[in-house]
């Protein structure tokens, strides 16, 4: 006999608090996940040798490979390494913390009337934070690579639309131009956090809906097939967020067309 069917709400449920703050099961999962990371860390920074043994070995293999992908991208090892903190950071704690969520127990065990584990990723407060986080990296570097007033003037360039009344209506017409689009570049960096966190929530949440119908409804081994698709859905959802903000980081510490011969 199929059990309760339980579908996710969109938003997290408070499992505790602690004080003023509640504790959601989403925070949770990220909470493993950043632990983990931690733990996985001292040991790899204890056990780093010029002669690596199986675990530095095993790192390397991932870095080397994550560094690969992203040399795509920049097209410059220098950029990549300088970039990786952040990009790094992102995909590999979106990639665990998704997995973390196809583990026995989360979405099955539950306090009281809420899941004590869920998938951190459903939680678009986490989505929208790292979406924000990528975003506004990408203007850090930008700032330090070609300068502050450099990279603010690739979205408003008042002075130019000033000088342009001693040039000619054409030159006006020119810097009008030019301001609405970086009015436009400016609404398109807010697109970004839109875009980048409702794509990885919407998958992360729809992936969790399907297994949890799923599993309520048919016996323990049809779900597998399932779980292994998310599996992979997880691995494709964390690529795409790292690739995606190391193409902002690197397209916003560029320079603009001229400002070399300038």
């Amino acid at each position: 006999m199929a059990g309760e069917i339980h579908i996710p709400t969109l938003a997290p449920e408070v499992v505790f608090q602690i004080g003023s703050i509640n504790v959601t099961n989403t925070m949770i999962n990220a909470w493993i996940a950043i632990i983990i990371f931690l733990v996985l860390g001292i040991f790899v920074r204890r056990a780093v040798r010029l002669r690596p043994g199986k675990l530095q070995n095993t790192c390397e293999f991932f870095l080397e490979g994550v560094l690969g992908y992203f040399d795509q991208v920049t097209g410059d090892r220098k950029k990549t390494i300088k970039f990786l903190p952040v990009v790094g950071s992102i995909f590999f704690f979106i990639l665990l913390s998704n997995w973390l969520g196809l583990l026995p127990g989360t979405g099955s065990i539950s306090v009281g009337h809420n899941m004590l584990l869920r998938p951190a990723n459903t939680d678009l407060n986490l989505t929208i934070v790292m979406a924000l986080v990528a975003v506004i990296a990408s203007h850090v570097y930008a700032f330090a690579a070609i300068g502050v007033f450099t990279h603010l003037g690739k979205f408003v360039q008042i002075g130019n639309l000033l000088k342009s009344f001693k040039k000619g209506p054409i030159a006006v017409f020119t810097a009008v131009i030019e301001f609405f689009v970086g009015i436009i570049e400016i609404i398109s960096e807010v697109a970004k956090v839109v875009s980048l966190s409702l794509r990885l929530f919407g998958n992360i949440f729809a992936g969790e809906v399907l297994i949890s119908v799923i599993s309520a409804l048919v016996a323990a081994l049809v779900p597998t097939p399932f779980m292994m698709l998310e599996l992979l859905v997880g691995l494709i959802q964390a690529t795409v967020f790292a690739m995606l903000t190391i193409v902002y980081l690197t397209v916003a510490s560029e320079a603009p067309h001229g400002a070399e011969e300038h």
